[in-house]
């Protein structure tokens, strides 16, 4: 698997993926997450544009996507009912999707971005089970809740080396 930064040439693909996961919520009992097509075209574009947009391809075949940042994510500034285990830098994983046809797809995306900040958080719906099985797996701790700017509640993640 190889993992380089989308393009706007990429977007059909991309579509595609997050379509296909939505789907596999709803499957899964998680079909509140990415209600409303979300991530929508304008949120993908906003993010290949800034350059924090990432796609996973195996035989240059598109099978995963990703948004990555090591910016501060404004919605990790108050977490309740837990805490953060420490106020370092951090690099931020949203919007992880793939279509099945990479093994081990989340995995290797979150080693490649333990490259570039050892301190990774993410947050998922409270009926995302999935998502957080494959984050408790892969060593990410249950850090308590966060609120995004919709007020929508997530349960927050965080990976420290």
């Amino acid at each position: 698997m190889e993992i380089r930064k989308a393009d706007k040439q990429d977007l059909n693909e991309i579509q595609r993926i997050y379509a296909q996961a939505r789907e596999f919520q709803k499957s899964t009992g998680n079909p509140r997450q990415w209600a409303g097509g979300y991530p929508q075209e304008e949120i993908i574009l906003e993010d290949i544009e800034k350059g924090r947009l990432y796609v996973c391809t195996q035989d240059e075949r598109i099978g995963g996507v990703f948004m990555f940042s090591c910016e501060e994510e404004p919605t990790y500034r108050r977490i309740c009912q837990g805490s953060w285990p420490d106020e370092l830098p951090y690099g931020v994983i949203h919007r992880i999707a793939g279509d099945g046809s990479i093994r081990g797809m989340a995995a290797e995306c979150f080693r490649w971005c333990r490259q570039f900040q050892d301190r990774l958080r993410i947050d998922t719906h409270e009926d995302n089970r999935v998502m957080q099985h494959v984050l408790e797996k892969n060593g990410f701790v249950y850090c308590g809740l966060i609120y995004l700017e919709n007020g929508e509640e997530r349960q927050a993640y965080q990976y420290t080396a």
